[in-house]
């Protein structure tokens, strides 16, 4: 009595694993088309000073000398 043939299982196999790889293409390509590089972003938010005194938001008064410290010459 036989219960089944490895060439039949051999398939099986090879159909699974090629499904198995063809969803992962399939998921990496949906990916991409939809997250994928689209080039330089339209928006310029310009570059924002980000020492304490030089931004036009900054809550300090500018110093007399670049350094924190306090003093007429930065003593």
């Amino acid at each position: 009595m036989k219960t089944g043939s490895s060439e039949l299982s051999a398939a099986r196999t090879w159909m699974l694993v090629f499904l198995l790889a063809l969803f992962v293409l399939a998921k990496g390509f949906f990916a991409f088309s939809e997250v994928g590089d689209r080039g330089q972003p339209t928006w310029d938010y310009r570059p924002v000073p980000d020492i304490p005194g030089e931004s036009p938001y900054a809550v300090y008064d500018v110093m007399p000398f670049p350094q924190h410290v306090r003093g007429a010459a930065g003593e």
